[in-house]
């Protein structure tokens, strides 16, 4: 890539491609520079530090995050829209939880529309401003779990070793104590075949959901 096509869009997708494949440690201005075919000092133009850097790959990746404009529909419904979208970007860039924790988000553009939307939505369900930020937040940190906290292997097993460690687990688990831990070893049944991601993603939502569902009619 030559530095007349050089975009901000293009760096910060290369710069997530590298931070998904071997981390956030493994992306540096020198790194990408290399990794694009150009001078650090063509990367300047868009981002004067890594600091810059990281912020314009959260702004990146959370561009899409947006509240349904359809104001017909329940506010439920637009709210499952965000956070399913939410955790659909962090499960196809699993930097994405490494990367707003090292950074201020509220320097960002798309992470505070994405925000304001969020408090506009819970603002229909009958929360307070304040109110509504704390369930942001909480939905924001559930989505960080539920994607961490997935089943199944580890991420970057490879797919000829998954077979072995689903056993190993299983192994492990069947070896507990019974009398202890029966529903542990219960459990290791669900590590026969191989988890229903759908499913589980599905599950999660709801979850989130529920919980703030549950909350809003006490408003």
């Amino acid at each position: 890539m030559t530095g007349d096509r050089l975009t901000k869009a293009a760096v910060a997708d290369r710069a997530l491609r590298l931070a998904d494949e071997e981390g956030l440690d493994a992306v540096t201005v020198r790194r990408l520079a290399k990794e694009l075919g150009v001078t650090p000092m063509a990367l300047y133009w868009h981002f004067k530090n890594k600091e810059e850097l990281l912020l314009g790959m959260v702004d990146h990746l959370l561009t899409d995050v947006r509240a349904d404009a359809n104001v017909d529909d329940p506010w439920q419904k637009r709210l499952r829209r965000v956070v399913e979208t939410v955790v659909g970007v962090m499960r196809e860039h699993p930097s994405l939880p490494v990367l707003l924790h090292s950074v201020d988000k509220t320097r960002t553009e798309s992470f505070n529309r994405a925000t304001n939307d969020t408090l506009t939505l819970l603002a229909d369900a009958g929360f307070t401003v304040e109110e509504g930020y704390w369930v942001a937040t909480y939905l924001l940190n559930g989505c960080m779990g539920v994607v961490s906290g997935q089943p199944g292997c580890p991420p970057g097993t490879p797919a000829d070793q998954e077979l072995e460690w689903r056993r190993q687990k299983r192994v492990q688990l069947e070896a507990m104590p019974a009398h202890r831990f029966p529903m542990m070893i219960r459990l290791a049944e669900s590590y026969r075949d191989e988890p229903d991601m759908d499913r589980y993603y599905a599950f999660a939502v709801d979850l989130l959901i529920a919980g703030v569902e549950a909350m809003a009619p006490r408003r």
